[in-house]
């Protein structure tokens, strides 16, 4: 049971600036707030992850993370919320929110890295870049469009099926898929080692073999007919790929969330490569011209928001992003682990939720072994059968 202790508002040092800041068009095409990060801390040495029992992300985590008052007007709506949780055994939880109309996920770790520095009373290392004009777009700029920017249209739908409402009513349920660095090696090992027309120049990553490897799992649990349309939707950060690069501290959402299709029977019958090969063509798209053709694409749509909802668990509202595809945030590179508050290093860090069926991130594990864990929700007559098939011939 948790007790409401205290509520603060921190006000700035100086009074903030008044004036208009310009936000890009990606910045208005994400969701309003989202990045919960679960952190939790043992206060002594001896506290293990499973002083604190089961975290696997639910309804009763998500009392530990703060909560957002959509009924205020938007202009009254906090950018950040942290909520610091003390249990009886010592440990402390912190549960963190962030207006994702200001950041992506890189921005967060930069944000929480030097927030650790100043909570040590050093200075900050890296502050933040701020103008987000170099994502600016101007009328006399926009040229013909030369990509689809598949993106942004709807994701397939179930053969037979004309709308998405029965799936999103469909019951869900969260399970953490953990790799182990040895079986990591095996899907990567699979990936790359059958020479074929979909070979990469360069070896498939682990991300893109775990994913295409939790695509394939996902699309036979969920017994999909051969002929089915499924995609896989994955975020490319974009920052090192434009010319000139974007400021390596830019602050904004600076990600393209590029959609892998094809279907289950190809899939499912080809090897784990093909599915790899797939991936790798979604996120090889992303140069500076598809970027910039991107905010070319966004800005002659005058309503982003059907882009900055999406249906989340308990609700009919929004494009539906489950069943028969699946979405995947990879936070493998982002320096998430090793933050000291002043309590010694975390033990635990998850996000706080996983909002929708076929939802997933992949994150290094707390013990920095090498391995992954992999949260992912999925319908919960289809979970027994992803959990088979994920780990059959990899243990």
């Amino acid at each position: 049971m948790l007790t409401l202790k205290a509520s603060y508002t921190v006000k700035p040092l100086v009074p903030s600036p008044t004036r208009l800041i310009y936000l890009s068009d990606f910045d208005q095409s994400v969701a309003i707030w989202t990045y919960r990060r679960l952190q939790r801390t043992g206060r002594g040495r001896e506290a293990k992850i499973s002083d604190f029992g089961d975290f696997t992300p639910t309804s009763e985590t998500r009392a530990l993370t703060p909560s957002v008052d959509y009924n205020k007007p938007i202009d009254e709506l906090p950018l950040l919320l942290v909520q610091v949780t003390n249990f009886s055994c010592g440990g402390i939880s912190l549960g963190l929110g962030i207006a994702h109309v200001l950041v992506d996920g890189r921005c967060e770790a930069h944000f929480v890295s030097e927030w650790v520095r100043i909570a040590h009373s050093e200075e900050p290392e890296n502050l933040p870049f701020l103008d987000q004009t170099v994502l600016k777009l101007e009328e006399d700029d926009l040229t013909p469009l030369r990509f689809d920017h598949l993106e942004f249209r709807k994701p397939p739908m179930l053969i037979g099926q004309t709308n998405n409402l029965e799936e999103q009513k469909t019951e869900t349920t969260v399970v953490i898929l953990k790799l182990s660095k040895e079986q990591i090696k095996k899907l990567k090992k699979e990936a790359n080692e059958f020479p074929s027309v979909y070979t990469s120049r360069k070896p498939f990553t682990k991300f893109e073999a775990v994913t295409a490897h939790l695509w394939r799992c996902s699309s036979k649990a969920r017994l999909h007919e051969i002929e089915q349309q499924t995609s896989v939707r994955v975020g490319v950060h974009f920052h090192s790929r434009m010319v000139p690069p974007l400021p390596k501290h830019y602050l904004g959402n600076a990600v393209l969330p590029m959609r892998a299709t094809t279907t289950s029977g190809e899939l499912l019958s080809k090897q784990l490569g093909y599915g790899c090969s797939k991936i790798r063509e979604a996120i090889e798209k992303v140069t500076d011209e598809y970027i910039w053709s991107s905010l070319a694409y966004m800005k002659r749509d005058k309503d982003l928001s059907k882009f900055r909802y999406s249906h989340v668990v308990g609700s009919t509202q929004g494009a539906f992003l489950g069943n028969p595809n699946i979405v995947i945030t990879s936070w493998i590179s982002l320096p998430l682990l090793g933050v000291d508050f002043g309590w010694g290093k975390e033990i635990y860090m998850r996000p706080g939720a996983i909002a929708f069926d076929g939802k997933s991130f992949i994150f290094p594990s707390h013990d920095e072994d090498g391995s992954f864990d992999v949260p992912f929700r999925l319908q919960v007559e289809h979970m027994d059968a992803l959990k088979k098939f994920f780990y059959k011939n990899i243990k």
